[in-house]
């Protein structure tokens, strides 16, 4: 396939005219007549001095710095001129607060360098990383090809990773794997489709949709909020049985995650997987609700599915992505329970219940749960301590499904109806007994007014939003933990 090149990159992200260069000139680091003449070469044939331009541009009125990779520059492999450029930049975009768009096409380490050039990477690394720690934007678009050591440093570092469709991505070179086995490497792994497939990046993306996407997840990661939203007159919840309550909650047309995403949030970037080769059941994105950006954890409505520990890998995934960007995290909890099969209990289910558990309710960042539906067992706890609590009027929240508190209580299910009113689960008890701050009420059912509740929910969501970015970080966080610590005592 053709490749895109680094000033295409360049100009198809960033407003017209709009790029001011960080180059300084190359270091000298040739030690071989044959070395210099490659140099020379690849500075004539790309019009580039050396495989990596950087600077800093427009994306829709916004300042960013861009660093991209030229494959036609000696296969755009990073040696130590490179990689200082490389570093030098990010160093700078850091400074100067910037939010970093990274786009690698590389064959990885350059080989005319040996050991020197590989070890380029770890420099690279620290740089983005602390970028990172500063609560920066590192937002990287991976072009045809990149592989190697730039796949394994900073083209796998983005809080957002996207790829070109078609691109070969992936660590092992393929010339290297037929060279050292004597085989081709098989097809249709190493392709930006599979690794989205597989929740390695969170989107396969066109060049003329690039800027675009851009401009959502920047507007959602770098804008200020919006200003504060009308949040939708308090309602107490009605007085419905809690068996009722369980059986609206099964409804296949009921409005989960996905609706309320379609329907009550602008500028939505859909991500995908853990970032480790898993793709999961939880959906992952960023969004704004009523013009305030969050990123968005939910629970996929699929009947009869249940949690493993790869869907409660990815909501770690989104809880340290909140914290890294400093935004607020609303999880949204709609599950039938844990998956209680041989693969979860050797997957580690129970350790990433008590990481997520751990993780959120010690999170350094503003955090709101709302139970929209099924509120079973392991993976619903590990979403729930957050510092504002949602339930829709049909939300419920229990140890197991009723059906299995029925087995353990009474060894038949026969009583399901009966302990679940008994042990508390409904969104009115749970309001009753602190767990909830606001029930979100349905008129009489959120799958026979879908649109309506969404909008009511969304709404409710912003306000809650904006009233927890005004409350200092060290209270917020104090509340949380003093809350917990006094649910069920006299």
């Amino acid at each position: 396939m053709s490749r895109i090149g680094a000033l295409q990159l360049r100009d198809a992200v960033l407003d017209e005219g709009s790029f001011r260069s960080w180059d300084a000139p190359p270091l000298a680091v040739a030690t071989s007549d044959s070395y210099r003449a490659e140099l020379v070469a690849a500075a004539e044939a790309t019009g580039l001095d050396e495989a990596v331009l950087t600077g800093e541009g427009l994306v829709f009125g916004r300042r960013v710095a861009v660093v991209a990779g030229e494959f036609d520059f000696l296969a755009g492999s990073i040696g130590v001129a490179a990689a200082e450029r490389i570093t030098a930049a990010v160093q700078r975009a850091t400074a100067e607060r910037l939010p970093l768009v990274a786009s690698p096409s590389s064959g990885g380490t350059r080989m005319q360098e040996g050991t020197v050039a590989f070890l380029q990477m770890v420099k690279i690394t620290a740089a983005v990383q602390l970028h990172k720690q500063a609560h920066l934007p590192y937002l990287v678009y991976l072009r045809h090809p990149t592989t190697g050591g730039v796949f394994a440093s900073w083209g796998s570092l983005g809080h957002v990773t996207a790829a070109e469709p078609g691109a070969l991505i992936g660590f092992l070179g393929p010339r290297v794997y037929e060279h050292l086995y004597g085989e081709p490497f098989p097809s249709g792994i190493q392709t930006a489709e599979n690794l989205h497939r597989h929740g390695v990046i969170d989107a396969v993306v066109p060049l003329d949709m690039l800027r675009a996407t851009l401009n959502r997840a920047l507007t959602v990661v770098s804008d200020a909020p919006g200003p504060p939203p009308e949040a939708p007159p308090a309602e107490p919840p009605a007085d419905v049985p809690a068996w009722t309550s369980v059986e609206a909650s099964r409804r296949p047309d009921r409005p989960g995650v996905g609706h309320l995403l379609r329907h009550g949030t602008t500028d939505r970037v859909l991500l995908s997987g853990t970032g480790r080769g898993e793709a999961a059941t939880t959906l992952l994105a960023l969004a704004r609700f009523g013009g305030q950006p969050a990123v968005v954890l939910g629970q996929r409505r699929v009947i009869g599915g249940m949690v493993g520990p790869a869907a409660l890998r990815e909501a770690r995934r989104g809880m340290a992505l909140a914290a890294g960007l400093h935004l607020a995290l609303v999880l949204v909890i709609d599950t039938a329970g844990p998956a209680l099969t041989v693969e979860a209990e050797q997957g580690g289910l129970a350790g990433e219940i008590a990481r997520c558990l751990a993780d959120l309710v010690t999170l350094d960042t503003p955090t709101l749960s709302v139970l929209i539906g099924q509120g079973s067992g392991g993976p619903a706890l590990a979403m729930v301590p957050a510092d504002r609590v949602l339930a829709a009027q049909h939300g419920w929240l229990a140890p197991l499904p009723p059906e299995g508190a029925s087995a353990i209580v009474y060894r038949d299910l026969d009583h399901a109806a009966e302990l679940a009113a008994a042990q508390g689960v409904r969104s009115a008890d749970l309001l009753r007994n602190g767990i909830v701050d606001t029930v979100v009420g349905e008129h009489p059912d959120a799958a026979d007014e879908p649109l309506e509740f969404t909008h009511r929910l969304s709404a409710t969501i912003a306000a809650e939003l904006h009233l927890l970015r005004d409350v200092p970080a060290e209270t917020r966080l104090q509340r949380r933990l003093d809350r917990y610590r006094r649910i069920g005592l006299p």
